[in-house]
């Protein structure tokens, strides 16, 4: 069962689609179960070989010619393309990451489990259900011998949690190239909701400069760096726009020396959410344009908002009404909600159309009753399945630029 360029005619229509996939309902939970039982966290990139492997190999076995593109620190990264691809045509890009936020051994104490519509363990919501569904969607559309108009090409890192930091280059190169990007995040809520719109994403430090004296015997003398923090604080929290989707934490602080010592150093550390770029540039220039207001104290400040806003762009809000019409043929009343946190999708949306939030519909991201329901993740990966097999969008990227994927 390969990709192949065979092309079936008529294609399967959406119940068609998602009758094969029910049908393979053990296949799918026992594909999850061997990636979920591969701890991977995302600060021991050691751990991430064996489950790409898992991966490579079920792509490969697809028809897919898989490379490993490693990175310094992380885990490595897996892209993948069709060996056998229609040259000309635009492409299209399944988006994951195989890395999770559970410490291993993890699954001692939190197992993969299977009762009934509802499997558990680490990872099988964010997003190692997502992976599943990658692969078989992919398997169901060579399963009807069909070839997308829009070519697919795959693409898993093992850094997403900790940021992408060292694959977000790779990401950016890919998404400048294709005509859509799909996130298979988890959904949102007990809805199923897709991700239309995120939060961008910003670490920010202030550290304060002062200068140290006896607090008893010499305190005019001092300037004190914890004084200064406390304005710094107030004037950061007094940013917060909750109507606007805009929070400012500061989330650590630090300094000092000793109870008797005006304070000559501290330090703050700053989590900023914006849901909209020019948010995002307002904020930025406000917390650069902090100045001092104790005398003989100095700011020193670093960081950016790293991961901007995923917004309702017009040719994102093309790909979401073609899923939800899409969706209606196999009985989805599908939903869109924003979501407080990022993903690769908010990079990708700076350069092409992109849908986030396509997989698993489950709960407990990052806790410990994570959980998905497995028919209504079936469903969604005959969703995405319907996707991949629509026309290229309007807004197509220059079909010729694919030439520069490896």
């Amino acid at each position: 069962m390969t990709l192949t360029q065979t092309t079936r005619t008529p294609r399967p229509d959406g119940a068609e689609i998602l009758e094969y996939l029910t049908g393979r309902k053990d296949d799918f939970v026992d594909f999850l179960r061997q990636l979920a039982q591969e701890e991977t966290p995302s600060v021991m990139p050691h751990t991430q070989d064996k489950v790409r492997r898992i991966i490579a190999d079920r792509l490969t076995a697809l028809g897919f010619r898989t490379l490993e593109l490693s990175g310094r620190s992380n885990g490595g990264n897996l892209f993948a393309r069709p060996r056998d691809r229609v040259a000309g045509r635009p492409a299209q890009m399944l988006l994951g990451h195989y890395d999770t936020v559970w410490p291993l051994g993890t699954l001692a104490t939190m197992p993969f489990d299977v009762d009934g519509n509802v499997v558990r363990g680490p990872g099988v919501f964010d997003m190692k259900g997502g992976i599943t569904q990658i692969i078989f969607a992919l398997e169901a559309i060579a399963h009807f011998g069909t070839w997308p108009d829009v070519t697919p090409v795959v693409f898993a890192n093992s850094d997403e949690e900790i940021g992408s930091k060292e694959s977000t280059h790779h990401i950016i190169r890919l998404a400048r190239c294709m005509n859509r990007v799909f996130v298979l995040e988890p959904s949102l809520g007990a809805e199923g909701k897709l991700k239309t719109s995120r939060k961008g994403v910003g670490r920010f430090s202030v550290k304060v400069k002062g200068k140290a004296a006896h607090a008893g015997l010499d305190p005019t003398a001092g300037a004190s760096a914890i004084l200064e923090l406390s304005h710094v604080v107030q004037s950061l929290f007094a940013l917060n726009d909750h109507e606007a989707g805009v929070t400012v934490n500061v989330g650590n602080i630090e300094g000092g020396l000793r109870p008797n010592v005006i304070a000559p150093q501290s330090s703050a550390v700053i989590d900023v959410r914006v849901a909209t770029r020019a948010d995002a540039e307002r904020i930025e220039a406000a917390i650069y344009g902090l100045t001092p207001s104790t005398p003989g104290t100095q700011l020193e400040i670093d960081g950016r908002i790293g991961r901007p806003a995923l917004e309702s762009t017009p040719r994102n809000r093309q790909l979401w009404h073609l899923a939800k019409g899409l969706a209606t043929e196999i009985g989805l009343d599908l939903q869109e909600g924003l979501a407080g946190g990022g993903s690769d999708g908010n990079t990708t949306s700076q350069y092409t159309a992109t849908l986030d939030g396509l997989g698993p519909v489950g709960d407990g991201a990052h806790a410990p009753h994570e959980f998905i329901y497995v028919e209504e993740t079936l469903g969604r990966t005959a969703l995405l399945a319907m996707l991949l097999l629509a026309p290229a969008i309007a807004h197509a990227a220059d079909a010729r630029q694919m030439e520069a994927v490896p």
